[in-house]
């Protein structure tokens, strides 16, 4: 019993020391470590019963306060993200039928409709919540059924979408229209490969029945680009959004276990 109570002793008074370090690192803020302390002690002692139940206490203290900067860093960048969008809003058009939609779409003001009828075009937008899409439009006489674009540059470089999910067609007068939707990711590199290449000659190739091939316009490309920057920065917003609400729930979720210990503890 002496031996077993003595070597007891030496296991927590060697967990302790790793405890120690561990409470130092809190108070210089390197959460890092401090939690890499504390799992040492968890794989290590296992049988250190009151350092462990100290440091599980301890533990708890370091994610709070880390969760709590890291909410706060976010914040700040929403902040700051939110007055750039604030800045640069009023370059874009906002489609958005207030009855039906949710979420509207920006457009970069030469690619709206009105502006773009009886003609062959890619047309890019951004929603509200940071999905970017694409659409490429054909108008003729008569339907090519097209289900994919190519893209390419004077160097022959190219990119092709895969067979579009949706696409529609419809007749207005004697005029066959023809869209197909493409996502941003799913669009076989076409809109990144057309932002790598904003100054350069674009040509489009309709693949379908038939195939038809036209120029992209200087203005075309000049949208991608204003979209595609437009995305890039709502889809960190709705990145930082998401991160912050999980940090959210962990706080909720370590406070609940700190109240139900302390009830327990009080009950005891």
């Amino acid at each position: 019993m002496i031996f077993l109570y003595s070597c007891g002793n030496h296991i927590e008074k060697q967990a302790g020391e790793k405890l120690k370090l561990a409470q130092e690192a809190f108070g210089r803020e390197d959460f890092d470590e401090a939690l890499r302390q504390l799992d040492s002690i968890k794989i290590q002692y296992p049988r250190a019963f009151e350092t462990r139940k100290a440091g599980n206490e301890l533990e708890m203290q370091v994610k709070l306060k880390d969760l709590g900067q890291r909410i706060a860093a976010m914040d700040l960048q929403l902040r700051e993200k939110e007055q750039t969008l604030g800045e640069i809003r009023g370059k874009y058009t906002l489609e958005k039928d207030e009855e039906y939609q949710r979420t509207g779409n920006y457009l970069w003001p030469t690619q709206v409709l009105e502006k773009n009828l009886h003609r062959c075009y890619l047309r890019f937008q951004v929603n509200e919540q940071g999905a970017m899409s694409m659409t490429s439009v054909y108008c003729g006489k008569g339907n090519i059924n097209h289900h994919s674009i190519k893209v390419s540059a004077p160097d022959d470089t190219f990119a092709q979408t895969p067979p579009a999910r949706n696409s529609y067609q419809t007749t207005d007068l004697d005029e066959k229209i023809e869209k197909a939707d493409f996502k941003l990711g799913e669009d076989g590199g076409v809109m990144e490969f057309i932002y790598a290449h904003p100054d350069q000659n674009i040509r489009i190739e309709y693949i379908g029945d038939r195939s038809f091939r036209t120029q992209m316009l200087p203005t075309d490309r000049e949208a991608l680009v204003g979209i595609y920057e437009l995305y890039q920065l709502l889809a960190s917003m709705e990145t930082l959004k998401k991160e912050k609400q999980e940090a959210e729930l962990e706080v909720q979720f370590i406070n609940e276990r700190i109240r139900r210990k302390t009830e327990e503890s009080a009950t005891d």
